[in-house]
């Protein structure tokens, strides 16, 4: 079910404990990021070659998982 876990780390001493793809600096908000300016996945995967598309849809995944579980509250 969480497979994307297996691509993703929180480390507190790498970009301040954001959640990056294992074994790299590159957030899964950098990625978000670059897909909502227009790039596209190949053009993501030129520029990064230590990306592979299993990362890509494991970050797009983790952003859907957490969403699902934001709560809002009443302020």
């Amino acid at each position: 079910m969480n497979e994307f876990l297996q691509y993703i780390s929180i480390n507190p001493e790498i970009r301040f404990g954001k959640p990056c793809i294992k074994g790299t600096r590159i957030a899964v908000l950098d990625i978000l990021q670059w897909l909502a300016s227009g790039m596209q996945i190949q053009e993501i995967l030129e520029d990064f070659p230590s990306l592979k598309e299993e990362h890509i849809r494991a970050a797009l995944a983790f952003a859907a998982h957490r969403e699902m579980h934001t709560k809002l509250s009443a302020a």
